[in-house]
């Protein structure tokens, strides 16, 4: 068996609606967004049963987040964040739960619909949507401006849709025709009318982030009740990448020092530092400030840094790190994304 508890996170609302089961045979997908607060857990463990299939949601804490969302003893795990997980490693479910940070997106069956639906051998990402993720787009100006222009209804605060060029900069970014903007350089334009967002835009000067979702996105998440946020976007658009470093230690070792540092927002990070010229670090492409996000594949979110160094050690002649500079790293901040791991397969 094992357990999972998170802990940490900022305070944010939590808005989820289930979807009814029809009653016979295979229920539908049930999606829950949890937002919790410093003092908060999302009050749920996930197990692994000898004997059960699946990821098993268990110990739903009376009163918790979990509980007041709609969770329920038994469910099963498909979905974290849009990925599917039901054929995943354990571990690594885990982990991607955790590299989330302080607001996960989760897709449940109940136990009875699932274990129906594996006798009947159903695909069970064939149940949920293909695609469920806001996307971030990060546009440079031509000299013909972005590459979009926005309409929304008149006198309607917050609802703008994108017209977006044939081969400008938007679309070359990554922004899909019609698609509806959800925020501008990390602050939501819910509250903003065409006015206020016209000139947002041009005190953006050459560069400017959008937080975007095409219009079927936007209606999963409508009907549902649930509010899209940075935290769930698609972020392979972006031109700010987190980098993976595969070392073989060599008869000097890796080559780098592990500093914790406090960061500019949130817990203390861990940063490589005092790179060796000639050694498996910089010949990995290791940069001097580079943060740290995850080892061998799994997120360091919530390790201090003896727990850091000891993940690392693990395996005694390899490593591979995933690391981002610090230009990247604060970027991601920006827009509302303090860890981006989750989003890169951790």
């Amino acid at each position: 068996k094992f357990e999972f508890n998170p802990k940490d996170g900022i305070d944010n609302p939590a808005l989820s609606l289930a979807e009814d089961t029809d009653g016979e045979g295979v229920g539908e997908p049930r999606f829950y967004l949890l937002s919790k607060g410093s003092a908060e857990t999302f009050g749920f463990c996930l197990h692994e049963e000898l004997g059960c299939q699946g990821h098993i949601i268990r110990q739903v804490e009376l009163g918790g987040l979990a509980q007041r969302r709609g969770l329920q003893d038994g469910d099963r795990l498909l979905q974290v964040n849009g990925h599917f997980v039901d054929h995943m490693d354990h571990h690594r479910v885990v982990q991607k739960i955790k590299a989330s940070g302080n607001q996960v997106l989760l897709a449940v069956l109940d136990s009875h619909s699932y274990e129906a639906a594996k006798a009947l051998g159903k695909d069970l990402s064939q149940t949920l949507p293909a695609d469920i993720r806001p996307r971030l787009c990060h546009i440079t100006r031509d000299k013909s401006g972005f590459g979009f222009s926005v309409s929304g209804p008149e006198g309607t605060k917050g609802t703008f849709q994108l017209c977006v060029r044939q081969d400008g900069p938007a679309e070359r970014a990554g922004v899909p025709p019609g698609s509806w903007l959800l925020e501008l350089n990390g602050a939501s334009v819910r509250s903003c009318s065409h006015a206020q967002l016209a000139r947002k835009l041009k005190q953006s000067g050459s560069k400017v982030t959008l937080l975007v979702a095409s219009s079927a996105v936007e209606e999963f998440y409508r009907l549902r009740g649930l509010r899209v946020t940075a935290a769930l976007a698609d972020t392979s658009w972006l031109p700010f990448k987190a980098r993976e470093l595969h070392m073989v230690k060599g008869p000097a070792g890796y080559g780098f020092l592990l500093k914790e540092e406090d960061c500019s927002s949130g817990p203390p990070g861990q940063f490589l530092w005092d790179v060796d010229v000639g050694l498996p670090a910089e010949q990995a492409g290791m940069k001097e400030g580079d943060r740290l996000l995850a080892v061998n594949g799994e997120s360091i979110e919530g390790l201090d840094h003896q727990q850091t160094v000891l993940r690392i050690r693990a395996h005694e002649d390899q490593v591979t790190l995933l690391v981002i500079d610090p230009a990247a790293d604060e970027f991601y901040r920006s827009v509302g994304l303090g860890d981006p791991a989750w989003s890169l397969g951790c």
